[in-house]
This record gives C-alpha cells, sequence and structure tokens, in this order.
C-alpha cells in the first residue's frame, strides 16, 4: 500500500499507478471517484448477472432492471403500484419502468389488475413465482455460495449495503440542490 499524497495518489493505488482524475485534485476526490467509476461497473456487472441468471432459468430475456422489477413486484407476495415500484427503485423515468412491465406481462411474468389510475396494481403470476423460486435458487447455489466462501465477507456486505444506503441520500440531496440552483 502506499500513502495517499496530495499528487492524487488513492489508498490503494498500487506503486506508479497514476490515479488522476478530471474530477478529482485532492484525495478524498480521487477516491470518491474511484468510488464511483466502481459503482459503474459493479451495477453493469450486477446487470449482466441478473440476465444470465434468469435466463438459465427462463426463456425470457430481460435486463437487470427489468428482472429486479420481477423480484420487487414478488417481495412480500402483495400487489405493487406503479407508484410502489418507482418508490422502491429509487427510479423517476415512469415511462421506462411501463415499459418494463408491458415486456413481463407479455412475457406471463406478471399480470396487470384494477384499473384507473390508481386503481392498477401489478403482481406476478403463477409462472412469474416459479421463474423467481427457480432464479433463488440458483442464486443460492452461485452467488451465496460464493459470498461465502469469502472469511468475513457477510460482514463487510452489510456494512457495504449500509454506506450505499447513506450514499443513496447523500447524491439525492445534492441532485436536489444541483437541481435547484441550475442557470
Amino acid at each position: 500500500m502506499t500513502e495517499k499524497t496530495s499528487e492524487n495518489q488513492g489508498a490503494d493505488a498500487p506503486r506508479g499507478l497514476n490515479l488522476r482524475w478530471h474530477l478529482a485534485q485532492t484525495a478524498l476526490e480521487v477516491d470518491t471517484t474511484e468510488l464511483e467509476f466502481a459503482l459503474m461497473r459493479t451495477f453493469e456487472g450486477f446487470g449482466r448477472w441478473q440476465s444470465e441468471c434468469l435466463a438459465s432459468v427462463s426463456d425470457h430475456r430481460a435486463t437487470g432492471p427489468e428482472n429486479a422489477m420481477l423480484h420487487i413486484i414478488r417481495m412480500n407476495d402483495r400487489p405493487k403500484s406503479l407508484r410502489d415500484l418507482a418508490r422502491m427503485t429509487n427510479r423517476d423515468d415512469v415511462p421506462n419502468i411501463q415499459y418494463s412491465l408491458r415486456k413481463l406481462i407479455a412475457a406471463g411474468l406478471v399480470v396487470r389488475r384494477g384499473s384507473g389510475r390508481a386503481g392498477v396494481t401489478y403482481e406476478v403470476t403463477a409462472e412469474g413465482r416459479r421463474v423467481c423460486e427457480d432464479y433463488g435458487d440458483v442464486r443460492r447455489r452461485l452467488l451465496i455460495a460464493a459470498v461465502e466462501n469469502l472469511p468475513g465477507f457477510a460482514d463487510r456486505l452489510a456494512e457495504a449495503a449500509r454506506t450505499l444506503n447513506i450514499l443513496t441520500g447523500i447524491y439525492e440531496e445534492v441532485a436536489r440542490v444541483a437541481a435547484t440552483h441550475r442557470g
């Protein structure tokens, strides 16, 4: 490990590796930028994992967010409204959420119930329930087994989840400030 310096080297940078970013002038900025870059890569890897895991148990091809939507609809075995889904996923792109719902409905994994703007809910079908169960089995055999093989990693995951929840709040707040003071 090298020590952090004012020359924009992160704490975990191998000796001689340049961690200069156009977004970073201080060690804290380098660390923040490295985290954001790691989050982007993690998000994409997570999406690929979700798609491949789903494809292993179903003929339905879905993006990571569509797969997540299926499992969120299944969560607690109760129907969800569009508002519930947007809130639970921290998304405000309602047309994209609706598009994902149409794809899940067309695949026979989700059904739309009710009418009117406030009375519509979504729930998994019997096939959706089977796919969720099979997905959970593959997830346990591959992902959970891999995590269990890393000593102390479960505690690190719990801490990472707490940290990401805090970061979500920080990003939401600074996004509001930026939108409020936009020129």
